[in-house]
């Protein structure tokens, strides 16, 4: 798995360790961070584009995030494709949230699902929503999944 800077930049260390250095340095600059992580997909012809974002929010001070970006040949329904979503973004925030807990980093996952019947999205609700709360993660669905929705949305090749 390569993540990188929304700078296009790769890292070149594991995402833990990279992480870890930046929540170090942002405290010693005074900052309280939130972590945000959210995935989100596109179909493009017989491919699927998914990129997962690990978003760090500092308190009324903007913010930065690591990307990571997939592709898969699989075909999926939309369930699937959200539930696969969900799967990407548990993965990230369970390698992390032991990290997080030791240096009190508050940590939402996002899921690019709407809350609104009207919408595809929706089919896979009730599944999203029960395998991050069950896993012990915040729960955030649109619109206040701005991670997957927004984030993730934008870096989806």
């Amino acid at each position: 798995m390569t993540w990188k800077k929304f700078s296009g930049e790769n890292l070149h260390s594991p995402i833990r360790s990279e992480v870890e250095n930046a929540i170090l340095k942002e405290h010693n600059l005074g900052n309280k961070l939130k972590v945000c992580i959210g995935t989100d997909s596109q179909v493009k012809g017989s491919i699927i584009h998914f990129a997962t974002v690990i978003a760090f929010l500092r308190e009324h001070k903007g913010g930065f995030m690591y990307i990571n970006q997939e592709r898969s040949h699989l075909k999926m329904s939309i369930k699937e494709r959200m539930l696969t979503e969900v799967q990407k973004s548990i993965e990230t925030a369970y390698t992390l949230c032991d990290l997080l807990d030791t240096y009190e980093v508050e940590l939402e996952v996002h899921a690019d699902i709407n809350t609104n019947p009207q919408f595809k999205s929706n089919t896979a609700l009730k599944e999203a929503m029960g395998y991050i709360l069950n896993m012990g993660f915040v729960f955030k669905a649109k619109p206040e999944a701005f991670a997957s929705s927004t984030c993730a949305n934008k870096m989806v090749q």
